[in-house]
């Protein structure tokens, strides 16, 4: 019996000892001496997306979120569809609607190209350019762990399932948000990123024609005038009045029931996310903070480490 318990306490320090080297091989300054121009490369050529279309910025943010939710952090949203890869990108929440991707080619192209070789993997330019897309719209910036690998498969059953969906309720969002590792405040204050970019007239249109006590009358009937009944799917309309300025007024929004997505204004509807919301819509530098600290657990969701994975050489492609 002794000797049963020693190889159990052993087996579980060798798997504990195994878990930290995975962790272990993220850092901040995972790319200092291998290529040292890889981050200043992904932040310039974010920079210039964002400021030929301020979009961009949300674009690419959503893209690193959609990633994390689906089997973790891994770059497997950018893959195309093949005859063994089930891409993500035809998924419900991604299939037109994910963008962005042609700004991801062009930054592994130029780091790439200043690095030599490829080293730095498209899982980690989607973390830091969802990082430097908040920064160049006025949002916090957060030191980004870095070493994550790419995967070599895709599942877009995974990514039907896992992303939270716009119709979603409180309850649903808590255990969605659950199933990644995510408590009530990285729900609240991931679900911020709203303050950015915009959402087409399909993803609200049941909220402002049937939602209607929780919903500000005007507010629907201004949106109403982009989004008729029928048609018009694609019509957009912004999350928040300001939707190319990372601030608070998404959180005031969703005070004064002006929320644009039912998923969002869930977040303040009586329920035990209220009171964050009302600490978030008066003060910004806490939204901030809670942000840039929630978006770094994200980022960490089921990596790929060491030798697992690989460096993609074409972040669409296997190689």
């Amino acid at each position: 019996m002794a000797s049963s318990y020693s190889f159990l306490f052993l087996h579980m320090l060798v798997m504990f000892s195994l878990a930290s080297i995975a962790f272990s091989d993220l850092s901040d300054d995972f790319y200092d001496d291998i290529c040292p121009q890889a981050l200043p490369t992904i932040r310039r050529v974010v920079e210039d997306a964002v400021s030929q279309e301020r979009r961009m910025g949300a674009s690419l943010l959503r893209l690193h979120f959609h990633d994390c939710f689906v089997n973790g952090c891994d770059a497997s949203i950018l893959l195309d569809q093949t005859a063994t890869i089930d891409s993500e990108k035809t998924a419900r929440p991604n299939n037109n609607s994910a963008r962005g991707f042609e700004v991801i080619d062009r930054i592994k192209s130029e780091v790439d190209r200043v690095c030599g070789r490829p080293v730095v993997s498209c899982a980690d330019i989607l973390a830091v350019a969802a990082r430097d897309s908040v920064v160049a719209l006025h949002g916090p910036t957060w030191e980004v762990e870095l070493g994550r690998r790419d995967s070599t498969t895709a599942s877009r059953t995974t990514a039907n399932n896992d992303i939270p969906t716009p119709l979603m309720d409180l309850p649903a969002l808590i255990n969605n948000f659950k199933k990644q590792g995510l408590d009530e405040e990285d729900l609240v204050a991931l679900s911020g990123a709203h303050t950015l970019g915009f959402a087409q007239c399909s993803t609200f249109r049941n909220r402002i024609y049937n939602e209607i006590n929780n919903i500000d009358s005007t507010f629907a009937s201004q949106r109403q005038a982009n989004c008729p009944r029928s048609g018009g799917d694609s019509n957009l309309a912004s999350l928040d009045p300001t939707s190319a300025l990372f601030d608070s007024k998404y959180f005031s929004n969703l005070v004064s029931k002006k929320g644009l997505l039912h998923s969002d204004q869930a977040l303040f509807s009586g329920g035990e996310t209220d009171e964050l919301v009302k600490a978030y819509s008066t003060n910004l530098r806490t939204f901030s903070k809670d942000f840039a600290k929630s978006m770094i657990k994200m980022g960490n969701i089921k990596l790929l480490t060491g030798n697992q994975g690989q460096i993609r050489v074409d972040c669409r492609k296997v190689n």
